[in-house]
């Protein structure tokens, strides 16, 4: 019986023990994974497939959002098998060729550091895809490149050996339950979207903070940092959802093309921005926490930041004069993404200073929702203004148990739905913007330190203050080394 095959090059990755069969299991659980659906597991490590098998349960129970049924587990565990290959030697492609030769749908999914990209393309491709009788997928982790011109080589690799349509270039936070809500509140409901402009709209802020360090990733840590690993995918994409205009229908190409405006409308930051309006930095110690230059892999001396804040503007209609802030880092207080608009206090009777200007925040992780704070009267008061909120947490409530963001990413995989992956010209612009701040943030001199758990470097909260702004829902402690 021909089969969908999902090839995982990497299968006894930590991505994949983390996410992906967690992911799959899940997906086995709600009934959407196909019956003639097979896992082939792709790893160096000399295991047979029950050997892989006794792995996967404990990492479904570990890191499953569901329990682990054994029911359903029994049905799984019949679609995983584990093929025991060196992806870097050309000749072991034939056992894998073999395997595939009764697919009716075969995806490919790159769970590996990004240097060997090019090469498991390059061997798919003289030795597996021409065996084929069918276009295979192949999903891309991030980082797509190193920057613009790797990027570019790349794609071009991929395009050459796949096609445009079949690569799908995974960002796992467009996946996230409420990242998807944004579009439905902004354009299923009347009261926003004439307000969603620099009309009404002071400042939007976006928010990624986690707490842990960098986890063993120190390898690829020094060749990335918060620049790379967080503004260029995550962040830019975040921002393109919350700034786009109205997508004319809900197809795939409709709503990339209007993500894609807003990148390309992106306002270059000149020297002179970067230097007053780019705040770098890095963790110190803190007890028995090590600062990043203690991490393993790392140098003594490093100077990649893990530690991001800044300003830009969007060039149109739409956003004049708004500026968008970003603040991104590792060992700070609270672990968390959000997004923060900032309504304009327009003409009233009360006094300035009695109100405050009005809030939507989305909640993104790892509390799910959105609220809106809004001024109102105190109770046994004659006129004492107090700002009061109306909050929705989607995932608070008894027995919601949101999908992870892989499960519906890889859902849309099998599906063939490409509307939450980044498009080519998304990354090629969210590099051209990144790039250009990359080259010139070599160029400073001074690196401000900060210790763990506090929100960064002071020069962050000087940055903003610099605009007669604040970051809007830190606690103020900041902390330089």
């Amino acid at each position: 019986m021909e089969k969908i095959k999902f090839v995982i090059f990497g299968g006894t990755g930590d991505l994949t023990k983390r996410k992906l069969l967690p992911a799959l299991y899940n997906l086995e659980t709600e009934n959407l994974l196909p019956k003639d659906f097979e896992v082939i597991a792709v790893g160096r490590r000399n295991l047979n497939s029950d050997l892989y098998k006794e792995k996967a349960i404990i990492a479904i129970q570990e890191y499953s959002r569901k329990e682990l049924d054994l029911d359903i587990w029994e049905k799984f565990q019949k679609k995983i098998n584990y093929l025991k290959m060196n992806f870097l030697k050309e000749d072991d492609y034939h056992h894998l060729g073999k395997l595939l030769q009764d697919s009716k749908q075969v995806i490919f999914y790159f769970a590996v550091a990004p240097e060997y990209f090019e090469t498991i393309t390059v061997n798919l491709e003289k030795k597996v895809l021409k065996e084929l009788k069918i276009s295979p997928q192949v999903v891309i982790e991030k980082p797509f490149g190193y920057d613009l011109t790797s990027a570019i080589f790349l794609n071009n690799l991929l395009v050459k050996t796949f096609g445009e349509r079949n690569i799908y270039r995974i960002d796992h936070y467009l996946g996230k339950e409420m990242l998807q809500n944004i579009m439905f509140i902004r354009f299923a409901n009347s009261i926003f979207e004439p307000i969603w402009n620099h009309h009404y709209i002071e400042q939007i802020q976006i928010i990624s903070s986690e707490t842990l360090g960098i986890e063993n990733r120190g390898n690829y840590y020094e060749q990335a940092g918060a620049l790379r690993d967080m503004l260029q995918s995550h962040l830019l994409q975040l921002l393109s959802l919350i700034a786009m205009e109205k997508p004319d229908n809900l197809d795939t190409e409709t709503i990339r093309n209007e993500k894609v405006k807003v990148l390309e409308n992106l306002k270059p930051l000149s020297d002179d921005e970067i230097r007053d309006y780019l705040v770098c930095g890095q963790y110190g110690g803190s007890d028995e926490i090590p600062a990043y230059r203690e991490e393993a892999n790392v140098g003594i001396d490093s100077n990649t930041e893990t530690f991001v804040a800044l300003r830009t503007f969007i060039d149109n209609e739409r956003w004049q004069n708004v500026p968008f802030y970003i603040l991104t880092g590792k060992r700070l207080p609270v672990k968390k993404t959000e997004i923060i608009i900032q309504f304009k206090k327009l003409s009233s009777p009360y006094h300035e200073e009695e109100i405050k200007n009005n809030l939507l925040v989305f909640k993104i992780q790892p509390e799910e929702g959105i609220y809106f704070e809004f001024n109102s009267k105190k109770p046994g008061t004659p006129r004492e203004i107090v700002p009061v909120k109306m909050d929705f947490c989607q995932n608070c409530e008894i027995g919601i148990n949101s999908p992870e963001a892989y499960e519906r990413l890889l859902f849309d995989v099998i599906r063939g739905d490409a509307t939450l992956f980044t498009r080519w010209d998304e990354v090629e612009h969210s590099w051209r913007f990144v790039d250009r701040i990359i080259a010139s943030r070599s160029k400073k001199k001074d690196f401000p330190n900060y210790l763990a758990f506090s929100w960064g470097p002071v020069e962050a909260k000087e940055m903003i203050e610099k605009d007669k702004k604040n970051w809007l829902t830190l606690e103020e402690k900041y902390e330089n080394l």
